[in-house]
């Protein structure tokens, strides 16, 4: 017997479920299935090195920020370049657009996606669970969390041009500097709230996700806990880092898998698995294999694998969270949304240093090195990690793209996750309900998946629900409409 859910809603892109039941009406196995193709690795292939930042925008439009400067980051090496090498005010105007990016990305994923399942409950209607009903019930919330995500636009603005698909980052730099009256708009409130205001709303979003674990940490807690690998981005003296830094990975005790890695050893230690019924890959680490060697990526992963945070409210909140599990690392998969809005207000802390730091007004925006054939850019982009590997012949132009983005290294842990709930909700008694299906998608909506990043993405957008028998014979089906 097989369920089919396809696609998952609420999630940036396309995919489908499928979980599949034995003689019994016991759970078999479960798959959350990439069922697009995947082509920017092979197209842009051809194209000369310095276009690559502005052509991978385009696997998105949720994240290109961060598409953006991992391939800048990768494209500075081609012209001889480190992270260290660039000037400090184009280094800290990519900084403010990252900062921006994860911000209004976060406030994204956490009130329109969400929210309609924190607020309303697993097993609410349908009807109910969308950011209009919460814009109707909870209209403080709804108000600060679009205002949140509106102000991370206008910084992007502010630095590349436009809210989505900006340039700022060119070869060896940035292409214009900032102005003192672009800088008094974010540090005092107008019809943008100012950067202080947007520190103080996200602590009192992380306030309300404190609350919301205290009432209700019998299933948060639980649902979809399972351990696991995390991996993240650390600075040298293990901060979180999320534009420039060192891999690390631990398993699920906390005990490391790897050390503070630099970003150009990566294809060392990391290789990518394949299965015949998704087009996503699974990333693993070499040494471990695949069977132990995969990760989570993301806001929950980087809690777990760094140090300390920078910034001293994020850093409080920080101790706050890793003592809900002792210090040990936290592979409850719920805690994310946890994690994000600690994370949120670390990006509005960071922003206010780099607004009120004088070398984002600065003229040195282009520096030069010398040539090199390849380039590997790694940031960490809202959903985990993401790298970019360029190699390019004598006249500029690419030979070679590797992409390995968030949701790829999540898909081991989404898949782990629908199979949790579905052992848990499906065995014994193999019914189609509207609470079950939701509690799948809300395990994978956890993970806040691009499958448009990790996939060329062609899906539809209506969700078909089948039931299938041991002979796959088709004894039941549900539709979902798009507004659904």
């Amino acid at each position: 017997m097989k369920i089919s859910i396809d696609p998952v809603t609420r999630v940036e892109g396309h995919g489908k479920v499928t979980i599949h039941l034995d003689d019994a009406g016991k759970v078999r196995d479960a798959f959350f299935h990439i069922v697009e193709f995947r082509g920017f690795e092979r197209f842009i292939q051809g194209h000369p090195y310095w276009e690559a930042p502005m052509l991978v925008q385009r696997l998105c439009g949720i994240c290109p920020v961060s598409h953006h400067l991992a391939a800048a980051k990768a494209i500075d090496q081609i012209v001889g370049l480190d992270p260290g090498d660039l000037s400090p005010t184009a280094a800290n105007l990519r900084r403010l657009l990252h900062y921006g990016q994860v911000f209004q990305s976060h406030a994204l994923h956490f009130f329109y996606l969400a929210s309609p399942d924190l607020l309303f409950g697993l097993d609410s209607p349908k009807e109910r669970r969308n950011v209009v009903t919460v814009a109707q019930e909870y209209k403080e919330l709804a108000r600060k969390g679009i205002l949140m995500r509106k102000f991370g636009q206008e910084v992007i603005k502010a630095v590349a041009g436009k809210k989505i698909h900006g340039i700022a980052a060119v070869p060896g730099g940035v292409h214009k500097t900032f102005f003192p009256e672009e800088r008094d708009y974010f540090l005092t409130d107008n019809d943008t709230p100012s950067v202080d205001t947007m520190i103080g709303w996200s602590q009192e979003m992380v306030g309300f996700i404190k609350d919301y674990h205290r009432q209700h940490a019998g299933w948060l807690d639980a649902f979809a806990a399972f351990p696991s690998g995390h991996l993240g981005l650390v600075s040298e003296s293990g901060d979180l880092e999320l534009y420039d830094g060192l891999l690390r990975a631990i398993d699920g005790q906390g005990h490391p898998t790897l050390k503070d890695v630099p970003n150009d050893d990566y294809l060392k230690y990391f290789a990518e698995g394949v299965e015949r019924w998704s087009y996503m890959k699974f990333p693993y680490l070499r040494h471990l294999g695949r069977e132990k060697g995969w990760n989570r990526v993301g806001p929950l992963a980087r809690l777990n694998v760094c140090d300390r945070i920078s910034t001293p409210l994020a850093e409080k909140e920080r101790q706050i969270f890793r003592a809900q599990t002792g210090g040990l690392p936290n592979n409850a998969t719920m805690h994310t949304h946890w994690a994000r809005l600690i994370e949120m207000l670390h990006c509005a802390e960071m922003m206010k240093d780099l607004l009120t730091d004088d070398t984002i007004l600065g003229n040195d925006l282009l520096r030069e090195g010398i040539r090199r054939p390849e380039g590997i850019g790694i940031i960490e982009a809202p959903r985990g990690t993401l790298i970019h590997h360029y190699r390019v012949d004598e006249k500029g132009m690419i030979t070679r793209c590797n992409l390995i983005v968030s949701t790829t290294h999540n898909n081991e842990a989404m898949n782990r996750a629908v199979r949790w709930v579905a052992q848990h909700e499906l065995s014994n008694k193999p019914e189609i309900t509207e609470p079950m299906l939701n509690q799948v998608e809300v395990a994978i909506r956890a993970f806040d998946p691009c499958l448009s990043c990790a996939t060329h993405a062609l899906g539809q957008m209506p969700l078909q629900i089948e039931l299938y028998d041991v002979n796959d014979n088709l004894i039941d089906e549900k539709f979902k409409s798009p507004v659904d």
